[in-house]
């Protein structure tokens, strides 16, 4: 079956980024000049969703205002004559089909999924959590699909980490049955470090079947007092075969500050615009400090 729909976890507080999340959702955080979500609505447009639903909460208006047609500066822009901006904030509007609900109060991953059940309705769908980038020639999603279309079943995007950081993400463990992928076997969230699985953990791209809504509607809160969705996808493990994909490319935390950083040096280096102007500049600064 074809992955039509996407949803998108942006309802966090973004208690990292205070005092400038105080009122600005860290979901739209400029990565140079482009808000974090528009990078990840981008990834899942270009693997061939059609329909996403983000899922937000309150003071998040800014994010539906960022996709939605802003008539006013259109008109601007063109009486300037400023075609490219033009270009640029219309194709913002018109990437793809882009519904919204607000997951009332932060009772974790899970509980947000959950509010998703009729936007989904009976068809696998692709999660993409807002804090996460991925940096790579083939959209990280449209490379899970190719998985997915091979095994048909629950796929979770994996790379490993650094044993000092898997008390931050779920962590997996299971039989290796490709070069790339693992049959789940357990999974955890946030180990601590002496006691975690492995050092291979899920870093915000899942595919999964409708079946998980059963499921978390009799998950028990964990960690924190909130529903896990990786307490939800051990569950399923039971009862259908999950897959974690080893998905090629590099992987940006931009809700933590140093991923947000890196995030934007690196990107910055990459763009034609600025390349050779920020590359002197780090160049003289490095030299004198």
């Amino acid at each position: 079956m074809k992955i039509r729909k996407a949803i998108i976890l942006a309802a966090g507080l973004g208690t990292r980024f205070l005092p400038a999340t105080k009122s600005l959702p860290k979901e739209t955080l400029p990565i140079v000049d482009k808000p974090t979500i528009q990078y990840i609505v981008e990834e899942a447009v270009a693997s061939g969703i059609t329909d996403i639903l983000i899922i937000t909460g309150r003071n998040k208006r800014s994010i539906e205002d960022h996709f939605d047609k802003s008539v006013e500066l259109e008109i601007e822009l063109e009486k300037s004559n400023k075609k490219d901006y033009l270009d640029t904030v219309r194709k913002i509007s018109n990437m793809a089909k882009i519904h919204y609900i607000r997951q009332i109060e932060p009772r974790g991953l899970g509980h947000a999924i959950s509010c998703a059940r009729t936007f989904v309705g009976d068809e696998p769908f692709a999660i993409l959590l807002g804090d996460d980038i991925v940096d790579s020639e083939i959209p990280c999603l449209s490379q899970m699909i190719s998985c997915f279309n091979k095994y048909e079943s629950t796929i979770l995007g994996v790379q490993p980490v650094d044993k000092n950081e898997v008390n931050k993400y779920g962590i997996i463990s299971g039989n290796k049955i490709s070069e790339d992928v693992i049959r789940v076997h357990e999974m955890v969230e946030k180990p601590e470090i002496d006691q975690a699985l492995s050092n291979i953990a899920v870093l915000g791209r899942y595919i999964v079947t409708p079946r998980i809504f059963e499921i978390l509607e009799r998950v028990q809160p964990g960690k924190n007092g909130e529903i896990q969705l990786t307490d939800a996808l051990r569950e399923l493990a039971n009862v259908e075969q999950v897959y974690a994909f080893h998905f090629k490319g590099k992987r940006y935390d931009v809700g933590d500050h140093l991923g947000f950083l890196q995030a934007n040096i690196e990107f910055a280096l990459k763009d034609r615009r600025f390349k050779e102007s920020f590359s002197k500049y780090l160049e003289i600064y490095s030299s004198i400090n």
